[in-house]
């Protein structure tokens, strides 16, 4: 069994060498890249991005983000694609081959039938003297001087270059088509991340959100619209026009004075300046917003009217985090 030191010693070698790999992928990007770029949006069908052995995994990966940020992409695996799935290729699909040799067998098959049918190439290698990166129409170099695995032969620098000039191409894309955080929420509808994009407080609120109490209210009026209510807070209105809030801290520190509770009005504990948002506003944003200011509600408002309170545990409960 190793020592801590060396345990920790093989970690930060490991980092240092695969931040290696990736500092020398910047003097790779040269107008080849970027004929790329204009060729991927430029083309008529979709990216299909093949690998084999640890590339397939990266391709994989390739796929979701491509997929997730706007550009349609399926996966191909090369073993499979030369035993019948060359079919899912259709006309104006652009294919992305990545190999950390270029020249396993399974891959020289693969590009000899894609060329046959018409379809252009893309390869990503680590060996631009290869088979695949001579026969491809344009080539990305992700050549590693070393792996970080001590025998150099595990794959681990070379996938993470792969994985880091994917991120490139997709991140260019994206840049391109000015791509939006709403257009992102589209197509993450689901999870935490889909609802810090689309949902909003029009979704969230109720008629249990819209305590209120007239300025001149007695403090036992105004427990009771904050306990029914739920918010752990209360509006203060006036003439229709919101004049403050009251918190349950505002009741318990006015409690801790001893004054005479008879005598206490609502104008008289309310917060004059609240924080405030408006309705169509994301939740996510409702949150920060609690966060920043150490708050638990926020006053919802539209378009200058008072439309309700939110509380903290709301959103949390929506899974906005």
């Amino acid at each position: 069994m190793k020592s801590s030191i060396d345990i920790k010693k093989v970690a930060r070698d490991t980092i240092s060498l695969e931040l290696e790999a990736i500092s020398e992928l910047e003097s790779r990007i040269d107008d080849n890249f970027v004929n790329i770029i204009k060729l991927i949006l430029n083309m008529q069908g979709r990216l299909i991005v093949a690998g084999i052995g640890k590339s397939a995994n990266i391709a994989n990966k390739m796929v979701a983000t491509f997929n997730s940020t706007g550009q349609p992409a399926v996966f191909l695996h090369a073993a499979d694609a030369i035993h019948g799935d060359l079919g899912s290729i259709q006309d104006g699909d652009l294919v992305i081959c990545i190999s950390k040799s270029g020249n396993t067998p399974e891959v020289k098959a693969l590009l000899l039938s894609i060329k046959e049918m018409g379809n252009k190439i893309i390869a990503l290698t680590g060996n631009s003297t290869s088979f695949l990166a001579k026969e491809a129409d344009y080539s990305l170099d992700v050549s590693v001087e070393k792996e970080a695995c001590p025998n150099n032969l595990a794959p681990t620098s070379s996938t993470t270059a792969q994985l880091v000039m994917g991120d490139a191409i997709a991140v260019s894309l994206l840049s391109c088509k000015d791509f939006s955080d709403k257009d992102f929420a589209r197509f993450h509808p689901g999870g935490t991340l889909g609802k810090r994009l689309y949902l909003r407080l029009s979704d969230i609120l109720s008629d249990k959100n819209v305590p209120a109490v007239d300025k001149y209210a007695t403090v036992n009026e105004v427990i009771i619209e904050i306990s029914s209510k739920r918010v752990g807070a209360t509006a203060v209105i006036d003439n229709n026009k919101l004049r403050g809030i009251i918190t349950d801290g505002d009741l318990r520190r006015m409690l801790e004075t001893g004054g005479d509770l008879k005598r206490v009005l609502a104008k008289d504990i309310m917060s004059e300046d609240p924080k405030m948002i408006e309705l169509e506003s994301l939740a996510y944003d409702a949150l920060k917003i609690m966060e920043n200011n150490n708050i638990n509600q926020i006053v919802v408002m539209n378009n200058g009217v008072y439309a309700g309170i939110v509380h903290i545990h709301e959103l949390l409960r929506e899974g906005v985090v």
